[in-house]
């Protein structure tokens, strides 16, 4: 892999987006290699959870590369925009919890990449902005739904539909980022929190993930149903034996 690194310790994958020079724009190979590199984590056992980062303090991603795809055809163009599709597919259907430490500009489809997280850790140098408008791109990789959702529908707005950027403190406060912190102290912010949902039990995170996921792509009743129908197939396996396994586990890890 050339555009992408990626290193594994302890059970914790950290995925960097590697082609700072271009602020980490979304070329189709680096597409490619982070796609593979998913499908590659998400088969590992040995892998728990998931950090998304981009070289360099200036940005997670600068969106898909324009200068890239200015030079090939419509079809060529849209051949690169459906692989990018697999990609965001691949980051959300991951059932390990995957961590986006974004580290500067996350534009247009960096901003749908962080999307693609299940929380979002911020540097001081973090800013969102949907250019989608300006550029004259409907957004494919769900930035139309899922901003709307997480920050109300209002705000989205304000933002699609100007292409302003958003600062990190003020992404905070709407609920975009979990918390803002300096730069020298995202990646290890982002590796304490990976410590912590490792010491729960590794099956309970990844089904636990999955019903809030379906929960939140459903009504809240079709929620509540998902719910209840997960707590009753569950509770065939619970053993007290089990649960103090698991809070054993817990405590020496929070010991370590």
């Amino acid at each position: 892999m050339q555009d992408i690194l990626v290193k594994t310790r302890d059970g914790v994958a950290t995925v960097t987006l590697n082609r700072p020079q271009a602020m980490n724009a979304l070329s189709r190979r680096l597409q490619a290699e982070l796609y593979e590199a998913f499908e590659k984590l998400t088969a590992d056992d040995s892998v728990d959870v998931i950090i998304v980062t981009g070289a360099g303090e200036r940005a997670f991603s600068a969106g898909l590369d324009l200068k890239e795809l200015s030079g090939q055809s419509n079809e060529a163009a849209d051949g690169a925009v459906s692989r990018g599709g697999d990609l965001v597919k691949a980051m959300e259907s991951c059932p390990k919890p995957v961590i986006g430490a974004i580290n500067g500009f996350a534009i247009t489809g960096g901003f749908e990449l962080a999307l693609a997280c299940d929380v979002l850790i911020g540097s001081v140098n973090a800013k969102f902005a949907d250019t989608h408008a300006r550029v004259g791109i409907m957004p494919g990789w769900g930035l139309s739904q899922k901003l709307s959702r997480l920050i109300g529908i209002s705000r989205a707005k304000e933002l699609s539909l100007t292409g302003n950027y958003l600062d990190a403190d003020t992404a905070c406060a709407w609920g975009l980022l979990n918390r803002v912190v300096s730069a020298e102290e995202l990646l290890p912010t982002c590796e304490t929190l990976a410590r912590d949902m490792q010491s729960c039990d590794t099956e309970m995170v990844r089904n636990y993930k999955r019903v809030i996921d379906e929960g939140f792509a459903a009504t809240f009743a079709e929620g509540r149903r998902i719910e209840v129908a997960e707590n009753r197939a569950h509770k065939n396996d619970v053993t007290a034996e089990g649960v103090a396994r698991v809070q054993q586990r817990g405590r020496s890890q929070s010991a370590d």
